[in-house]
């Protein structure tokens, strides 16, 4: 074959294969017809095959859904050395934590750098925690609104953190007036939960790790507190528990997405 017919018998086959490419993409309806597509599939957006749901309005106690799912979710933030820890641990392990912050503690601005990254990547979320962590139950309405829009702007501007859907009332104190001004100010889920290091009172690595092998358990929400230097003493032993237990640490927003 010469190369004039070569090339006209390249061009040929090239032109064939962008019609089949088109036709493919064609919708074969009558005009007029609106064409339906079917859903595509719900893909894992999370550790362990977990997909998002829009996160509820009203109170959370436990994970939906069903799997091997762990939330661990860290409140206050009064150490700057435990905060530390726990940046460093989720750097280097791959856990994955939520955090809630009060604002007035300068820990959170002092390993923001640290943070960002995390942010970033989803390895890390964070609810709102108030301000300064009073009693919202005793305030009055605009001083419930100062707390969490003080700590709302907070975690903004010095964390870089996007609008959130959760908040945790200090105590676990709230009512439907408190749930219901969270819910205006964009913190639509009060996050509770079903498990703790039962650390609000002062407590050593044995009580610590005492509390986890209670309380680490599939679609749990465990509570802990930035706040006494024994929790990161026992950090590498709370890795090897759940390693042990087959579960999967994951974010509350690896659960439930912002609403739109």
């Amino acid at each position: 074959m010469d190369r004039r017919g070569f090339l006209l018998l390249l061009a040929a086959g090239l032109t064939g294969a962008a019609v089949g490419r088109g036709a493919a993409e064609v919708d074969l309806a009558a005009p007029g017809t609106p064409v339906v597509r079917p859903p595509a599939p719900a893909t894992p957006t999370g550790p362990g095959g977990i997909v998002a749901v829009p996160a509820p309005t009203g109170v959370v106690d436990r994970l939906a859904g069903t799997g091997p799912q762990l939330a661990l979710t860290i409140d206050d933030g009064s150490n700057g050395e435990v905060v530390a820890a726990l940046v460093t641990l989720v750097r280097e392990t791959g856990t994955r934590l939520t955090f809630f912050p009060n604002g007035s503690y300068r820990t959170w601005g002092d390993n923001a750098g640290d943070l960002w990254p995390l942010i970033e990547s989803g390895q890390v979320a964070f609810g709102n925690h108030t301000w300064s962590h009073p009693d919202v139950t005793t305030l009055s309405d605009a001083e419930v609104v100062d707390e969490l829009r003080r700590n709302q702007d907070f975690m903004r501007r010095t964390l870089g953190v996007p609008a959130t859907p959760f908040w945790r009332p200090p105590f676990g104190s709230h009512d439907a007036r408190t749930d219901a001004i969270a819910a205006d100010l964009g913190h639509p889920t009060t996050v509770m939960w079903n498990g703790t290091f039962d650390d609000g009172r002062v407590v050593g690595a044995e009580g610590l790790l005492s509390a986890a092998h209670q309380w680490f358990a599939a679609q749990g929400i465990v509570v802990g507190h930035a706040n006494q230097p024994a929790l990161s003493t026992v950090l590498d032993q709370l890795l090897e528990l759940i390693d042990t237990r087959q579960l999967v640490t994951v974010t509350l927003a690896d659960v439930w997405s912002s609403p739109a």
